[in-house]
């Protein structure tokens, strides 16, 4: 310890977040110094430069933060719209078979599966200790869309823990019902009993008679992405009763969604929707917002294919199964249908634009909604390997039914540069290709 704390001063580390005890810390410090091993002007530029940002913080004029002020902010109706909108946004449309958007007049509906009513599973890693009463579930908000309905909730299986399948209980309920909404996938929860070793991390606690849902976060390294637990028997079940099926994943990393894509008539990704997340992907599911959302990673088809980077660009099949991933970085649905025409490119402004790509995005479809325009390059002839096809801008457009807007991209020297074999990061005469999408 006291070797790597030199190394670390030494080399301009000014704080430790608990790397090492309080102890170890200081007696380190003080024996480096007196005994020759590192310079007191070492520590005298950490404390500096800590006490300068301090001072540039304010803290010493004002340490503490106002109550007062917090509970105005906290928690306040604009910042509630926000987090709903962020769910709303964030959630993605994976497959849609006609099922979506849901009509409001439905008068029974089966809201089911380990992540339809767990408030902390809609939440990250590293979240304090929450009210219940301020986060919104999926449950919450079919109930809120749906005041005159009869709603039924079963839980049917945990995340991990198989004690507490009561899978026949959900079937009964999908069958008396018009719809059936399932909530599959993952948790960042901590069951608040995780226990921590010195530095601060978390450890897995393996005393408890139950599993916890948590599958992912600090100290939860997955060795598959299958759905854990009874979660696939769940599905099965369900889907077998016949009923029409919308699926919502609620996760913190893209798990293995075969099983949900053959057998829903929808299905959709919220990833940890947050403390408005009910609300949010009720929106979506009832047709107040259209989707938009589009995947930030792509969701493998198993875990023998990655890494399945989009850059990759077409990788080859494997014997045993394609080698494209079952949904790909940049993915998304809609309620309506938007075209692309008109693309065309023109000169630059002589500086650092190299290009501008226009081209005219019209909204074809029956409902408004919002698309996220895509533009990608591809450059065939480098003096380097580069990757096949790299995302370069994206802009998000509303657009009424039957509406068109013209988008234009600058793309610029930067966009088409790269660190060449000398470490230079330089743009190259070659031959590129522009796709907008």
């Amino acid at each position: 310890p006291e070797e790597a704390i030199r190394l670390g001063l030494e080399a301009g580390v000014d704080l430790q977040l608990y790397d090492f005890p309080h102890d170890v810390w200081q007696k380190a410090i003080a024996h480096l110094i007196e005994s020759g091993s590192m310079k007191m002007s070492v520590l005298d530029t950490a404390c500096r430069r800590v006490l300068r940002m301090k001072f540039a913080l304010g803290l010493f004029e004002n340490p503490y933060v106002s109550p007062e002020r917090a509970r105005q902010v906290v928690n306040c109706d604009e910042h509630k719209q926000l987090a709903r909108q962020v769910a709303k946004e964030g959630t993605v449309l994976l497959k849609n078979n006609g099922l979506l958007p849901l009509k409001k007049n439905l008068k029974k509906v089966a809201v089911i599966g380990p992540n339809a009513d767990v408030m902390y599973n809609y939440l990250g890693d590293y979240t304090a200790p929450q009210e219940r009463e301020k986060i919104v579930t999926l449950l919450d908000g079919i109930k809120n869309k749906l005041p005159k309905a009869k709603v039924e909730y079963v839980k049917g299986c945990a995340i991990r823990d198989t004690t507490q399948s009561n899978i026949q209980a959900a079937v009964e309920a999908a069958r008396k019902s018009d719809v059936v909404i399932l909530a599959v996938g993952g948790s960042s929860a901590r069951d608040f009993k995780t226990k921590y070793i010195h530095t601060g991390a978390a450890t897995v606690a393996k005393d408890s008679g139950i599993l916890p849902d948590m599958e992912c976060g600090e100290g939860f390294d997955r060795a598959t992405l299958n759905l854990l637990g009874d979660q696939e028997k769940l599905i099965k079940a369900i889907a077998q009763t016949g009923k029409p099926l919308v699926i919502v994943y609620i996760a913190g990393r893209p798990l293995n969604m075969n099983l949900a894509e053959n057998v829903s008539d929808a299905l959709l990704m919220a990833w940890y929707p947050g403390e408005q997340g009910g609300n949010g992907i009720a929106d979506v599911l009832f047709g107040d917002y259209n989707p938009s959302g589009r995947m930030p990673v792509s969701v493998p088809r198993n875990e023998g294919q990655i890494p399945v980077h989009y850059s990759q660009g077409v990788q080859r099949d494997y014997m045993d199964s394609p080698g494209t991933p079952l949904y790909s970085f940049g993915y998304g649905l809609s309620y309506t249908k938007f075209e692309y025409s008109d693309m065309k490119l023109s000169a630059g402004d002589g500086g650092d634009v190299i290009q501008y790509i226009t081209c005219t995005v019209t909204n074809t479809g029956k409902y408004d909604g919002e698309e996220v325009v895509q533009l990608y390059v591809n450059d065939e002839v480098s003096s380097i390997v580069v990757p096949a096809l790299q995302l370069k801008g994206f802009k998000k457009i509303f657009l009424k039914k039957g509406e068109s807007k013209e988008v234009t991209f600058a793309l610029t020297r930067k966009d088409l540069s790269f660190y060449n074999k000398d470490l230079i990061f330089t743009a190259e005469p070659g031959k590129y290709n522009v796709m907008i999408g």
